[in-house]
Order: C-alpha cells, then sequence, then structure tokens
C-alpha cells in the first residue's frame, strides 16, 4: 500500500527568521508536520484491517482521523513552499506573475482587499485552523477559505494555491498569543512565485471535476 512520506523543507530552519524562529520551523515541520504523516499512514492501517475484518463500528472516527491527518500533510507540504526569505510585498507583473495579480484584482476587487480577507480568515480560525487562497474550479475565481481542524469551511474542488497556518504550534513559541501579529507578519514571507505557479497549474487542471452546465 502507498504510504505519505515527510518532504524536506526547501529551505533550513534560519531561512524565513525574523518572521519566523528557526527553533518553530524545526518543531513544525520535524514534528508536527511528521505526526500527520505517521497519522494518515496508520489511519490507512487501520481503515485495511477494518476492510479485512468487515469490521466497521469505528469507521466514523476513522473517516474523520484520515481526513484530519491527510489534509494536515498537504497543507504542510503547500505551506513551506508558499513562503522564502525573499519573499513578500504583492505580486507584480514585473515580477513574472502578472496573471496571478490580476486574478486578485477580478475576485476581490484589489490586493489590499483580498490581503485584508485572507487576514481576517486566517486570525479569526476557531481555536486551530488556516486562512487559503484557493482556485474554484466552477467560477474560475479565486476564493478565500477557513479550515478549522483541517476539516473546515471549503468548497469541494478547490485548489488552495496559498495557505496561512493559524494552529497555536505555528507562531505561539514566537508570537505568544497574539495570532493576528503573526498572520500580518506573514506577507513578509509569502513566495509569489510558488503561488502563481500553483495558480497556473490549478486552472489548467479545471475540466478534470466533472462541472456542472
Amino acid at each position: 500500500m502507498p504510504v505519505y512520506t515527510l518532504p524536506e523543507l526547501p529551505y533550513d530552519y534560519s531561512a524565513l527568521s525574523p518572521v519566523i524562529s528557526p527553533e518553530i520551523i524545526e518543531l513544525h515541520h520535524d514534528k508536527h508536520h511528521a505526526a500527520y504523516v505517521k497519522g494518515a499512514n496508520d489511519t490507512l492501517e487501520q481503515l485495511a484491517e477494518a476492510r479485512d475484518k468487515e469490521s466497521w463500528g469505528s469507521i466514523n472516527g476513522l473517516e474523520k482521523s484520515l481526513a484530519f491527518h491527510l489534509s494536515g500533510h498537504i497543507l504542510h507540504s503547500i505551506y513551506w513552499h508558499n513562503m522564502t526569505g525573499d519573499g513578500g510585498g504583492e505580486p507584480l507583473e514585473t515580477d513574472g506573475v502578472g496573471e496571478l495579480a490580476v486574478a486578485i484584482t477580478e475576485s476581490f476587487g484589489s490586493f489590499a482587499h483580498f490581503k485584508a480577507q485572507l487576514s481576517k480568515a486566517a486570525a479569526t480560525t476557531q481555536g486551530s485552523g488556516w486562512g487559503v487562497l484557493a482556485h474554484e474550479p466552477l467560477s474560475g475565481r479565486l476564493i478565500v477559505e477557513q479550515v478549522y481542524d483541517h476539516q473546515g469551511n471549503v468548497g469541494q474542488g478547490a485548489t488552495p494555491i496559498l495557505v496561512f497556518d493559524a494552529w497555536e504550534h505555528a507562531f505561539y513559541l514566537q508570537y505568544k498569543n497574539q495570532k493576528a501579529d503573526f498572520v500580518e507578519a506573514m506577507w513578509k514571507v509569502v513566495n509569489w512565485q510558488d503561488v502563481a505557479r500553483r495558480y497556473e497549474a490549478a486552472r489548467s487542471r479545471a475540466d478534470v471535476l466533472l462541472l456542472a452546465p
């Protein structure tokens, strides 16, 4: 059976400092992300055992566990590449990400409006969660989604292209309980080149879903 593996970081632990400290990056990747990978693999094994034994008493819990750990693995895998020590600002045509910039303006009215919505979505998640910029294939527009406990307020089929981790393990050692301050600092390390590549990939495969007429 295929298993999930922890991806390597695309930079060293200190690459995002001072926005995110090396200690947080190390713990976040090596411990928390690794735990989601292990949890997804363990749950797949438990589901296989349930199928073999035709024992379905724990199916609800196992399906929820798979969604939780697999979503955690996928979102973190995007998260690491969404950031760079040379990032920040906003996407600009002069930086080769003009199509993303246009899509943001068309979908939200302006970059400032988009930034405000994603910041609020991330900072106001119930307890633990994420703020997510996603490509929605039915309309072809960009939307902001709010993910809580890796389950959350998401439309089926939307592809995440920029994710802000608002779980306490992402910021508490450095920002204490000031989640909004951490979210604001995150804009200094956004890798718009990566976000633009994800946007183009999502647009190019928009027809893989069975779309409504």
